[in-house]
């Protein structure tokens, strides 16, 4: 879009006269409440384009908007500590080989032991990592309004998750007052607009309260502007705000503040940057200054309605590409805590339904606001958090924490929005490269349990939480589901090929012969966070079958690498295999049979091979010791942990078991603004959720172990060279959903997007796009009874050629074709 030439007044919302319309009362993709916010945790509403983030609170006097921008971090290079990557200092030659021999010789060690031998040495001092840092809050913008009513009549504050626009409405004598916000990604910056429904009524100061010690604030000419750099690593930092009026007076106060008095509306775009870059080695950039003050002037030379209508378009893009109905109905007019609070989960309660589809839309929401090309992933809160040291630093856990986060981008259509995690694993590389040779010795590149935005590769402070090489082999497991969902061939062969192999030779020089029986074993290993140091616990060996797997696969996909592929396939035949079915029909967490039946730990890592793994399919004895144990274990945990237990029930295909885990999510683990909390708030959760919906309505990860097997091997593959996956429709459907209900827009591996209509439980209609042209195989009991495939792209829609075999219906699909299967009549 062009911007106008010059600054230009705000202009009135698209379908209004004098201002924004009020929040209106019920909305199947609003979050709205009664009052303004208090807890930044709990209450205030989140927008954001990806690197800005902004916290509205909606209060009447003084509204807050809290800040952040997702690279203002302490730490990494020229930080105070000093900086190393959480490598070793210096090197210890033979400290890993002595811990591998000591747990041959005695089978375990205690985990303060291992982190005493192989941990950073300012553990063992007490202090934390050098230089690891913390995910910083940017600030507070204030908006002080000079005789505001107490109490104001008819408030009404929201946030509408399809527009992606937060709206505060409350009303003073005669005048209504409307408040609107966005982040937007095409702008590059947070828009605020305040307006009434009477002329000249528009008044208030504006200010900004920066959260860091070194920074100015100064106003002139309508600009606020905020500068300094971080007191640990000299970090520069930069923040401007733009007012602009229709009507009234603007004054610029030496204070650093910008009063608006008696404007009929007025308008302010915010962004802020910083100076931080993502390659290493020194993470630096250009100052900010020059890019900041082009955004915002951009943005402030545009119309609010133009802003508005490109953010809510851009916005639309993504979020409209998916449609869930789950019998939900209109929802009741109540706010959105009141409805959370009334949740049951247990009955056929349209309101019930209400939440759970609201709750389902908002993780994509939260995964759209959060994560955009160009920007740093999605960390432990997403891009949002109100503090300089925030839980776990705000950073980015690698033991299921950042997987997570990603979970729904594929499956619920984002994929998008899981390019800055690409990109974030593209830079993990050259760190985890001198962290595979000064810490282990060998070739390949590795990461343990945490990172930050500095390329932390090495081990971390914490004696149950500092060592998991394998993270690399779960990270780039998604690099290759973004191929196997979207089959692009380029991707695959210039991003993710190059990191799977990097990380296998890692593997390959670093597995180690277990005198027990000779098999491949990762060796220290750990499960997450409990217990023992042993060889080959469940959850690494999981990972690394899955990681060399994966990337035999790959390399057989794209014709490349023939010796190599053969080294990595005589590896997978010495692997342990990490599946074991213990003495009480559990699925084992560790080498030896080791579970207590009483254990209900959050963490269920030795279930990854389930979900997100795809080794492990329902109805196999393996899946059915993974019941043993998840029924061990119990439906408790932290938000996070039921999130993930959603995704193994449906993965199980216990659609009521998977539903409960939502409810139970729902009603202990959801915090008033439906942010998820550990507690504290901890975003994966809402994530790990939105994806457990979407498997509990399509799946796609089971081979058909029936078809051959040949180069396209789990891509979905055309039907000349075999079946690659199924596409299991409503596998997992509860019976809470069941009477009537229907989806469109989900994705499925193989390049397919599928809608389903169903009744009583049973499809009614299937419609598959076929985005490669590959051949579909779809598994659903419509097949079982009378039906017929519609080609709709066919001018006289002629059914397709298509074969039932064995419940699994083969279709040849070409690239860009719908097709529908639709349910005849009994009789």
């Amino acid at each position: 879009m062009a911007a106008a030439t010059g600054p230009a007044p705000p202009s009135a919302s698209p379908g209004t006269a004098g201002g924004a319309a009020p929040v209106p009362a019920a909305s199947p993709t609003l979050l709205r409440y009664d009052e303004p916010a208090t807890s930044w945790e709990r209450e205030a509403l989140p927008i954001g384009n990806g690197a800005l983030g902004a916290m509205v609170f909606g209060g009447v006097a003084r509204e807050r908007l809290q800040l952040n921008e997702k690279s203002l971090w302490t730490g990494g290079p020229g930080s105070a500590e000093g900086y190393d990557h959480g490598d070793w200092p210096a090197p210890r030659p033979g400290a890993l080989a002595a811990v591998r021999r000591i747990i041959d010789e005695k089978g375990a060690m205690d985990p303060d032991e291992v982190s005493r031998r192989l941990g950073n040495p300012a553990y063992a001092t007490g202090g934390t990592i050098p230089g690891f840092g913390d995910y910083q809050n940017f600030g507070d913008l204030f908006l002080d309004v000079p005789g505001a009513p107490a109490p104001p009549a008819g408030y009404r504050r929201g946030l509408d998750i399809a527009d992606a626009v937060a709206t505060v409405s409350y009303g003073d004598g005669e005048t209504r007052f409307t408040r609107e916000y966005f982040a937007s990604r095409p702008g590059g910056v947070v828009v605020g607009r305040i307006s009434a429904d009477r002329p000249g009524k528009v008044s208030f100061t504006l200010g900004f309260r920066s959260a860091q010690t070194r920074a100015s604030v100064t106003a002139k000419d309508g600009r606020l502007l905020v500068r300094g750099a971080l007191a640990d690593n000299g970090l520069t930092y930069e923040g401007q705000v733009r007012v602009l009026t229709t009507g009234g007076k603007r004054t610029d106060g030496d204070d650093g503040r910008i009063t608006v008095t008696g404007a009929d509306s007025a308008m302010f775009v915010f962004c802020a940057g910083t100076d931080h870059a993502t390659t290493p080695p020194d993470y630096r950039g250009e100052d900010p200054h020059a890019r900041v003050t082009a955004v915002v002037d951009r943005a402030a030379g545009q119309p609010y309605g133009e802003l508005r209508r490109a953010h809510v378009a851009d916005h639309r893009a993504l979020f409209d590409r998916v449609r869930l109905d789950i019998g939900q109905g209109a929802p009741p007019d109540v706010p959105t805590d009141q409805l959370l609070g009334s949740y049951t989960g247990d009955d056929a309660s349209p309101a019930d339904r209400a939440l759970e589809a609201l709750f389902f839309a908002y993780g994509r929401y939260l995964l759209i606001a959060s994560s955009r090309p160009g920007s740093l992933p999605a960390n432990l809160q997403g891009v949002w958090n109100h503090s300089n040291t925030p839980p776990w630093n705000g950073d980015y856990h690698t033991n299921i924490n950042l997987q997570m986060n990603y979970w729904p981008a594929e499956p619920a259509n984002l994929a998008e929005t899981a390019r800055p995690y690409h990109a974030f694993i593209e830079d993990l590389r050259a760190p985890g490269r001198r962290t595979a040779r000064s810490m282990f010795g060998t070739e390949g590149w590795v990461v343990h349990q945490n990172t930050n935005a500095f390329g932390h590769t090495g081990v971390h402070d914490w004696p149950t939480s500092f060592w998991m090489p394998e993270a690399n082999g779960w990270l780039v497991q998604q690099l290759y589901e973004h191929y196997l969902f979207g089959r692009d061939e380029d991707f695959l062969r210039e991003t993710a090929y190059p990191a799977m192999k990097e990380a296998v030779r890692f593997w390959l020089a670093n597995l180690h012969a277990d005198p027990r029986d000779g098999k491949l074993v990762v060796s220290p290993g750990y499960s997450p966070e409990q217990g023992d140091f042993t060889a080959g616990p469940a959850l690494s060996q999981q990972i690394v079958h899955d990681l060399l797997t994966n990337t035999a696969e790959a390399s057989e996909v794209l014709g490349v690498d023939a010796g190599f592929r053969a080294e990595v396939r005589d590896a997978l035949d010495g692997l342990d295999p990490g599946l074991r079915i213990g003495s009480w029909g559990q699925l084992q967490e560790w080498k030896a049979d080791l579970d207590s039946r009483t254990n209900t730990h959050r963490h269920v890592s030795h279930l990854f091979a389930l979900h997100p793994g795809r080794r492990i399919e329902a109805g196999s004895a393996y899946a059915d010791a993974a019941r043993v144990s998840l029924t061990a274990r119990g439906d408790g945990g932290t938000g996070w942990s039921k999130a993930w237990k959603i995704n193994f029930w449906a993965r199980l295909r216990d659609g009521d078991h998977a539903a409960r885990m939502l409810a139970g999510q729902l009603k202990s683990s959801t915090l008033p603004n439906l942010w998820d909390t550990h507690p504290p708030f901890q975003i994966d959760g809402n994530f790990g959720a939105t994806a457990g919906i979407a498997e509990m309505l399509l799946q796609s990860h089971e081979r058909d172990t029936g078809a051959d097997t040949g180069a396209d091997i789990g891509a979905g593959a055309d039907a000349g060279a075999g079946a690659g996956t199924v596409v299991d429709v409503l596998p997992a459907l509860p019976s809470v959903w069941a009477a009537r209900g229907s989806y469109d827009g989900l994705r499925a591996r193989g390049d397919f997007t599928v809608g389903v209509d169903w009744r009583r439980g049973a499809a009614t209609e299937i419609r598959i796009t076929s985005g490669s042209g590959v051949t579909a195989r779809l598994r659903s009991p419509l097949l079982a009874g009378p039906f017929r495939v519609v080609r709709d792209d066919a001018e006289d829609g002629e059914p397709a050629g298509h074969t039932v075999d064995d419940g699994v219906l083969t279709l040849p699909t070409r690239a860009g074709g719908h097709y529908r299967i639709v349910a005849r009549p009994a009789g």
